[in-house]
């Protein structure tokens, strides 16, 4: 088993990343439903929260059914981060983390994120105030430094474990890579080998496949791995690595009609959460995995798209599910949708 303070996770636990616009309850859910062992919000503004806007204030729901579950929060003020952190704690997370990882020039500009890693001074000193304000164990999810030149995260690790964090996630980038290139998980593995690291040390970047987290798992001997871009559309991903780890067998992809009903599930979730609006709206993302693989879709993926009711999206469901019964899906590669202007981290 792993440990995050009190928290207690099986051997080699998934972790959902926090996405932003993407990682919100209803995709929260069917993750869970298929094997995600511990999940984090969407990153939530600590300005945000202190003036009560109104969507930072919505990203702190959380449910039972999700727990394990943590709150991340981004910043670069010391005492805006306290007290976000006091205003998480009312929620009662299991765990709140701390986003230095998120590339986006519009929150590194505001010394905040992947903007941290320039100053790792300041680094220390944002997670230390956090720490000293909240009750709750307090993590970290950061990059491997800020540019190719100041691959630091060697020190970062040691330096946020003494001041007291209970886990590290790593992306495997710098951020000046973004999400370009192959994530190097080497300096990951530096991490974790690091005979002065105790904590947790979980990898992230680029998982798409049960085999290819089957070899991190081997080659880099993180204690966990968080997935992040190859879940959209593909909550699969997690009980298909944890079959693969578990008896080295590829599981069948997923059906046609439980594709169609974890999206139907989704859809409801979202509009129940979001309203009718963004609810449609932000699932468009969504679609293409969902239905990745069934020949001339092009049409109904057009459809499920531009529609505005869900009424008229689960109608469109409910065409591809007969349309297309009895299809048996060939595995294809995990489409790593990528953002250029969210952030997920």
């Amino acid at each position: 088993m792993v440990k995050i303070d009190q928290i207690v996770l099986p051997d080699f636990p998934l972790l959902l990343a926090p996405m932003e616009d993407v990682s919100d309850p209803p995709f929260r859910a069917v993750c869970k439903d298929n094997g995600a062992d511990l999940m984090y919000t969407e990153f939530i503004s600590s300005e945000g929260l202190i003036r009560d806007a109104i969507k930072s204030r919505q990203k702190l729901d959380i449910f039972d059914y999700e727990r394990p579950v943590g709150i991340q929060i981004f910043g670069g003020d010391e005492e805006a981060l306290s007290l976000s952190a006091k205003i998480v704690e009312t929620v009662n997370p299991d765990l709140l983390d701390i986003n230095f990882g998120c590339p986006v020039k519009k929150v590194v500009s505001k010394g905040a994120g992947a903007g941290v890693l320039k100053d790792v001074d300041l680094m220390v000193r944002l997670t230390e105030a956090v720490i000293k304000s909240t009750n709750l164990p307090v993590t970290v999810k950061t990059r491997l430094g800020w540019d190719d030149n100041s691959r630091n995260i060697e020190e970062v690790a040691e330096r946020l474990q003494d001041v007291g964090i209970k886990a590290l996630a790593i992306h495997g980038r710098t951020r000046a890579q973004l999400y370009k290139g192959e994530a190097d998980w080497s300096l990951i593995a530096k991490v974790k080998n690091n005979p002065r690291i105790h904590i947790p040390v979980f990898g992230n970047g680029d998982i798409d496949s049960p085999q290819k987290a089957n070899e991190y798992k081997n080659r880099y001997g993180v204690d966990g791995i968080m997935i992040g871009r190859a879940a959209i559309g593909y909550p699969w991903i997690f009980r298909e690595v944890k079959h693969f780890i578990a008896t080295g067998e590829i599981l069948p992809s997923p059906t046609l009609e439980e594709r169609v009903e974890v999206a139907r599930k989704h859809l409801r979730k979202s509009i129940e959460w979001k309203g009718p609006i963004a609810g449609i709206n932000e699932m468009r993302r969504h679609y293409t995995n969902y239905l990745k693989g069934l020949p001339n879709i092009k049409e109904y993926r057009n459809k499920l798209v531009t529609y505005k009711t869900g009424e008229e999206v689960e109608s469109v469901l409910d065409e591809v599910k007969k349309n297309y019964e009895g299809y048996v899906f060939e595995r294809s590669p995990i489409e790593l949708i990528n953002y250029h202007e969210k952030c997920p981290v």
